[in-house]
């Protein structure tokens, strides 16, 4: 297709945007495909009433009672969403996912992960990422509460920095690697015997008993291998002139979703610049916001373990008040972590205890 214009329009998106008029993206594939920008006299979240299914979602997963298994949130067949909390010490089993890929973010606590290639440690803000089959066992030292997003279709992926380079978003020796040294030390300074392994398998468990420890790795190497990657070591990409998309934030790439995770950073300078997130709709994903940390200025009244879910076909962008709020600010406090998903999700009957269910209201106050 060829680009096209008509009326009153922006030669540079999120821009200039005529005063007392509101700009809404509308594209395909998730911010990389075509893409147009209405110009609108109101606001894309006008609506009086939703009626169906097709509404906006706000969870207080601080609400729930979170046990060391996976407590699933949302999912489909190729993404699942869960909450877990270990309290403290070893757990009784080494695990395996035989399903797929495993990413544990760390939203509270700290503690180091046993594998065959190593120990790693982890803390606050940590992403895990484990390989499909690779065993694990947690060792928490300090009260523990994962977001667990679960990649059954394919393998993360690190995102296309193109033009920008290799060493953007994170240098590779940002991340952490396994140490087999210091495991073998770990397992002798504790007394730790692993000798059961719990599979998961076609969302079914079976259960392995060894005679002896499963850690007995005198060596490796290759290229595949459990790592952490923490936020404080990523560099959120930033224009000063002209706000990003975010898929500008992404972290992790599979087939069928993304992961992306939105840091503290200074706000665009540019007196015509737009500041908060621009109105548009989700058209190709699901968008999924876990709230990590920080003062979230897009909207009001969130803290910390909170999660939204914007399904496909739903316009949405900034809270009202924030769009006010925002000139005073010069920076952005906040770190969340966003899943952005292809195939639609559905919702666990967990979420509906804790769910807001007049959220959808909120952008008319």
């Amino acid at each position: 297709m060829h680009h096209y214009s008509q009326g009153k329009s922006t030669k540079q998106a999120h821009k200039a945007i005529p005063e007392g008029f509101y700009e809404e993206e509308q594209g395909l594939k998730g911010f990389f495909g075509p893409v147009s920008h209405l110009i609108k006299r109101k606001p894309s979240t006008r609506w009086s009433q939703i009626e169906g299914p097709l509404r906006p979602h706000l969870f207080d997963l601080v609400k729930l009672e979170l046990k060391p298994e996976w407590q699933r949130l949302l999912y489909n067949h190729q993404l699942t969403i869960s909450m877990a909390q270990h309290s403290s010490g070893l757990s009784d089993h080494a695990f395996k996912n035989a399903d797929g890929d495993t990413i544990y973010f760390c939203h509270q606590g700290q503690g180091h992960l046993l594998t065959e290639y190593g120990l790693l440690e982890y803390k606050k803000g940590s992403y895990i990422i484990i390989p499909k089959c690779i065993p694990h066992q947690f060792f928490v030292e300090k009260a523990t509460q994962f977001l667990v997003i679960e990649n059954k279709s394919s393998h993360y992926e690190e995102p296309e920095r193109g033009m920008v380079g290799r060493h953007a978003v994170y240098d590779i020796n940002a991340i952490g690697k396994p140490n087999l040294e210091l495991l073998d030390q770990f397992i002798e300074k504790h007394k730790i015997e692993t000798t059961k392994v719990k599979i998961k398998h076609n969302n079914e468990f079976t259960h392995f008993m060894y005679n002896e420890t499963i850690f007995d790795v005198v060596g490796w190497k290759g290229d595949l291998f459990p790592f952490t990657l923490h936020v404080d070591d990523m560099m959120p990409l930033m224009s000063h002139r002209s706000h990003l998309p975010p898929s500008a934030h992404t972290t992790f790439v599979a087939r069928d979703f993304v992961v992306c995770t939105f840091l503290p950073r200074p706000l665009e300078e540019d007196h015509d610049a737009l500041k908060v997130p621009f109105y548009h709709q989700n058209i190709d994903y699901d968008e999924v916001l876990f709230y990590h940390d920080g003062d979230f200025f897009s909207r009001d009244n969130l803290h910390a373990g909170m999660m939204t879910f914007h399904p496909a076909g739903f316009p949405h962008g900034p809270h009202p008040k924030a769009v006010n709020n925002v000139k005073s600010k010069t920076h952005t406090d906040e770190t969340a972590v966003m899943i952005d998903s292809r195939q639609p999700l559905k919702k666990d009957p967990i979420l509906d205890g804790v769910e807001f269910n007049e959220y959808w209201k909120s952008w008319q106050t």
